[in-house]
């Protein structure tokens, strides 16, 4: 593939970009504005790639599918945790255009890597900030939470951030988790299995 447009009409055919909102957000964010200037060639191979710090900028078959069953709004406030290379944040901020996202790193030159990825856009409606010792931003409430990284259990932390009605999508172990939060607060949740991430800590 020769651009992310073809990329974008890849992930359709494979069934895995549906919504209306995520397709136009793959067709404007080129992610090869997120690869390192090694790796230029490979920006728009459906696999992931190294960013340094031992991270990766995920696969993108594995990205849509994790944003889509975020079931985005254009006024979503999100908190997109472990950034990495800016390309999540940029779509996610692509869909939510009225709404917000914040994306929380905890590798300071990662952190930077994004900050000059993403101001390659003009998106007025994303913050990023270096990851605190607590998961998430503790106080805080958000609408979508995206976890990046691989936990071993479902952390109770981000849950207690996540507004009645919310979801937040994150892998544990090796199965990809959904949360639905209910206005009631109960929690219900769908697994799908068979992912690899990078471990979240």
């Amino acid at each position: 593939m020769n651009s992310h447009k073809e990329l974008c009409r890849y992930l359709q055919q494979r069934g895995v970009l549906k919504s209306p909102l995520l397709i136009e957000s793959f067709n404007f964010v080129d992610r090869r504005d997120f690869v390192a200037p090694n790796l230029q060639n490979e920006a728009y191979e459906d696999h992931p790639l190294a960013i340094g710090a031992g991270q990766t900028i995920s696969q993108p078959y594995t990205v849509a599918f994790m944003l889509e069953l975020l079931e985005l709004d254009e006024s979503d406030r999100i908190l997109d945790i472990g950034c990495g290379s800016g390309w999540s944040t940029a779509l996610l901020a692509h869909a939510a255009r009225s709404g917000s996202v914040t994306g929380v790193e905890r590798i300071p030159e990662l952190l930077d890597f994004a900050r000059n990825n993403l101001g390659k856009y003009n998106f007025d409606n994303i913050k990023l900030q270096i990851a605190g010792e607590a998961l998430g931003i503790p106080g805080q409430v958000f609408d979508k939470i995206l976890v990046s990284a691989a936990a071993e259990e479902l952390p109770s932390e981000l849950l207690a951030q996540l507004n009645p009605g919310g979801i937040m999508v994150i892998p544990v172990q090796n199965n990809m988790i959904v949360v639905y939060k209910r206005e009631d607060g109960s929690v219900e949740q769908d697994t799908f299995p068979g992912f690899r991430f990078v471990p979240l800590i």
